[in-house]
């Protein structure tokens, strides 16, 4: 059997088939763009990078595409505060954003639509739930009848009555239904445009459904996000996928869990954030990365900093069995030679369980300590082999160990320390230790 997944849709596991062939259509919802992202924000992004790197490799052309919420209450608010434009405050934490995703080595979309571009769609597919009676306008403002809808619940595994006994919190007297949500939001303040409805703004649930539908069509497979956007987020988008196309938006939908900080949800609006561009270096953003990859990506993750040391410590004991190894390969001019696969179908096998990360865990330190065993007995055919199928795994996780082969002249102190060494020329070859630490080499 090939790749298994928990569909959160059926809350079942699954065997992953693509509707058509070999091609998979993934969507992510992404950020609202009206601040820096937080550590708890990376995750996500982090792990369906992740995921389209390995379905990759296991040979599927794979289309991932993820969104730019660029109009939103928030970013109107922030815009007013900083007395800018919306696009402007949208750009510039769009922009530091992307600076975010690579510090933790995460690459770009393939597609990145931005909701400001389908304002034209979303008019057209408003009016078309108002004309089949899904949609209903009220000075300005329309709402989605939730009660058409007979399975409204079926993502967050809720029934209508439990879910409007938790809306009627926040009742809004204009809708006929306290579960029915904004479409449209009629609108003084901010950005906003002209439509059959009146001037205002599209409603976020609105934004992601018609993107996707522009995008994909009925062709969706994947569809991902934080846990957190389950319900009402995703729910909405599929009633109103539903409404209009008498289908389900995606075959199958997947979750991240979240990352908490001191036993509570990250959040901006309270403060407890640790954000991704405070990290201190590259690796700082790699050891992030490693600690998400590596842990079950429906659970919760405990964040601390013992969490974190634990990590780095698995991180840097990977670092210095390449790096010894790489540079000693060099040296003796040896080439990396192809992965053991023994050792990758195992990767395989693991991943293929709904992403076992543990046991990819425990076999990479496999690798790792059989690297170490080669180096020390010089059995560099063998070493080479090993160095190669931890950098074809690693690079599936998308972890860098930033570790480069030696510039002319580091190689050339690197050979003459060891040619010194191997004559046993303690005293020079301490004079060549000294300047290869100086290097970071040694």
């Amino acid at each position: 059997m090939g790749l298994v997944i928990y569909n959160s849709l059926t809350n079942k596991l699954e065997e992953f088939k693509p509707q058509n062939g070999n091609k998979v259509n993934m969507y992510v919802c992404g950020p609202t763009v009206y601040n820096y992202i937080h550590i708890g924000n990376a995750r996500p992004v982090i792990f369906y990078d992740m995921l389209k790197r390995y379905l990759t490799f296991l040979g599927y052309d794979v289309c991932y595409a993820s969104n730019i919420t660029d109009v939103d209450d928030k970013i109107i608010n922030q815009a007013i505060k900083e007395n800018k434009t919306e696009k402007e405050v949208a750009s510039f934490f769009e922009n530091a954003y992307f600076d975010a995703t690579k510090t933790v080595g995460s690459k770009k979309p393939d597609i990145i639509p931005h909701a400001t571009e389908y304002i034209e769609e979303m008019i057209s597919f408003i009016q078309e739930l108002i004309d089949k009676g899904y949609a209903y306008n009220v000075d300005g403002d329309v709402f989605f009848r939730v009660n058409k809808i007979k399975d409204y619940g079926v993502l967050s595994n809720q029934v209508s009555t439990d879910l409007e006994s938790g809306a009627r919190i926040n009742v809004n007297d204009k809708k006929e239904n306290p579960l029915d949500f904004a479409l449209w939001k009629k609108t003084d303040a901010g950005i906003k445009w002209d439509s059959p409805f009146g001037k205002g703004r599209p409603g976020w649930h609105t934004e992601c459904v018609v993107m996707n539908h522009k995008l994909f069509g009925t062709g969706l497979d994947i569809h991902g996000g934080g846990m957190d956007l389950k319900f009402p987020h995703h729910e909405n988008e599929i009633a109103q996928f539903e409404a209009l196309y008498k289908t389900h938006l995606a075959k199958y939908w997947i979750h991240v869990g979240r990352l908490d900080l001191a036993g509570a949800k990250m959040s901006k609006s309270l403060g407890n954030v640790i954000y991704v561009k405070d990290l201190k270096s590259s690796v700082e953003g790699m050891v992030l990365r490693t600690l998400i990859v590596l842990s079950p990506y429906r659970n919760i993750i405990p964040y601390s900093q013992e969490l974190v040391d634990q990590y780095k410590k698995e991180y840097e004991k990977w670092q210095r069995a390449y790096k010894q190894s790489i540079y000693e390969l060099q040296y003796r001019n040896i080439d990396l030679k192809e992965n053991d696969e023994k050792y990758i179908e195992s990767f395989k096998e693991y991943m293929n369980q709904d992403f076992n990360v543990q046991n990819v865990l425990t076999l990479i330190n496999e690798i790792v300590k059989e690297i170490n065993v080669t180096l020390r007995g010089k059995n560099f055919e063998r070493n080479s082999i090993c160095i190669n199928t931890l950098k074809t795994i690693l690079d599936v996780l998308g972890i860098d160990l930033f570790i480069e082969k030696l510039n002319d002249e580091d190689l050339e102190l690197y050979t003459k320390y060891n040619d010194a060494r191997n004559i046993k020329d303690f005293a020079t070859a301490d004079i060549y230790r000294a300047k290869l630490m100086e290097h970071n080499i040694l």
